[in-house]
């Protein structure tokens, strides 16, 4: 396995940006994409009083992961519509924020609102995942700018003070389910998958918010863009679509090679990737495959290296030393499968048994960190062996979690739809 040294040099090459963002990789979806994180001493258990370094009530809902950059916190939230079950209200009333905290006591700086482009995906029935749609992105920095996605709103570019620099539409199409891809910076690109909005994954220059090139064709897929390595040292853009994964070109947008991917209508989970090796997990059918990268046209034969009957409708997984974890969203266990060979290595049950499980496992501290969306973190060991060490509650916190916790400065933020926790010593 690369070490996480080298996998940040390899990150910090294709982004550009200053080595100091990248110490505890919180800059982007998952911290890093990955999902890991080298810190040490995090706390096994909390609940709403002990080792809370600080909390922050938020001005709305959200499910994005919060990113760090230069002693700040960023994240997205939505309110006046949609906000609860028995009140939805106006859909016209539907605003966005930004809200940029201090890093260190965890207090809002500032709240840049964004007015909703109309006319949004609607709220529907009395199953609040209906309403995790509206600020469900992960906002990306190289640094010196934010950049934010809001599904037919479009993609902002912002600075650090939440200034607008630029906004680009990406399309103009909805879904009951809503708008969840993150941005991908890859050198002087911004790439969003606006597969709802458009039926597109495109490319936007990230100084101007001009458009550089597009992949039509790709619908129901919620999945975000990561970014690959290969063996002759090139880079290629990988996306886990309905039906199959595809590598594309980082600089033209055109598609390198294709393989069948998970058997299913519509995909959630991100593909992830070690190495020159993707991993990609999902479907209702329950399918994880792993395919080498740097192939050309169809590699369903030369680069599957294997497929397993395991996998997850929303969540993605984590790697962590050559083994691949992650949570079921319904079933309420835990997997770990060997990444050599697709193996299962365990399925086992979470005890007391979660509700659903939508935010993906972090890999911290010899430790594995998954919310549930009502009932508690649970902590298990980061080991290819069954150990669950705690389930962790937020006092009187019972709003919904659907997002994944990251690592910085060596605490955990973790944020529900209520407020943004500071865990640690």
């Amino acid at each position: 396995m690369r070490s996480r040294l080298s996998f940040l040099l390899f990150m910090l090459g294709l982004l550009v940006v200053p080595a100091t963002l990248y110490a505890d990789g919180t800059v982007a979806f998952r911290g890093d994409w990955t999902g890991r994180s080298t810190a040490t001493n995090l706390p096994t258990t909390w609940d709403g009083d002990s080792n809370i370094v600080w909390k922050q009530k938020l001005p709305g809902p959200g499910t994005s992961i919060p990113i760090v950059v230069d002693g700040r916190i960023y994240l997205t939230c939505y309110s006046g519509y949609a906000e609860s079950t028995d009140d939805p209200g106006n859909k016209e009333d539907l605003v966005r924020h930004l809200v940029c905290l201090d890093r260190a006591s965890g207090k809002i700086l500032n709240t840049k609102t964004f007015k909703a482009t109309m006319p949004e995906s609607d709220y529907s029935g009395s199953d609040n995942n209906m309403m995790h749609g509206y600020a469900s992105s992960t906002p990306t920095t190289d640094g010196e700018r934010i950049y934010v996605f809001f599904g037919i709103s479009g993609v902002y570019c912002l600075d650090l003070q939440g200034n607008e620099i630029w906004h680009q539409e990406v399309g103009m199409e909805t879904d009951p389910w809503g708008s969840a891809t993150s941005p991908l910076l890859c050198k002087d690109l911004v790439i969003v998958n606006a597969s709802i909005e458009s039926k597109s994954m495109i490319a936007l220059d990230k100084m101007s918010g001009k458009e550089v090139w597009r992949v039509e064709g790709i619908s129901k897929c919620w999945a975000s863009p990561v970014l690959v390595n290969t063996e002759e040292g090139r880079q290629e853009i990988v996306l886990n679509e309905p039906k199959r994964l595809a590598g594309y070109d980082p600089e033209t947008g055109k598609e390198l090679w294709y393989c069948e991917g998970i058997p299913d209508g519509y995909i959630c989970p991100s593909a992830i990737a070690e190495g020159n090796v993707v991993y990609a997990i999902g479907g209702r059918k329950n399918t994880a495959i792993a395919v080498r990268s740097g192939g050309r046209g169809d590699v369903s034969e030369s680069h599957v290296l294997w497929r397993t009957g395991k996998g997850s409708n929303v969540s993605s997984p984590v790697l962590l030393d050559g083994y691949l974890y992650w949570f079921h969203e319904k079933k309420g266990v835990a997997i770990c499968l060997n990444a050599a060979n697709g193996e299962v290595v365990y399925e086992e049950r979470l005890e007391p048994r979660p509700d659903l499980i939508y935010s993906s496992v972090l890999a911290a501290d010899g430790k594995l960190f998954g919310l549930s969306q009502h009932n508690g973190t649970y902590v298990l060991a980061a080991k290819p062996e069954f150990q669950q060490l705690a389930v962790n509650k937020l006092g009187d916190d019972s709003s919904r979690a659907n997002a994944s916790p990251i690592v910085s400065d060596g605490q955990i933020l973790l944020r529900t739809d209520q407020a943004i926790y500071c865990i640690g010593q």
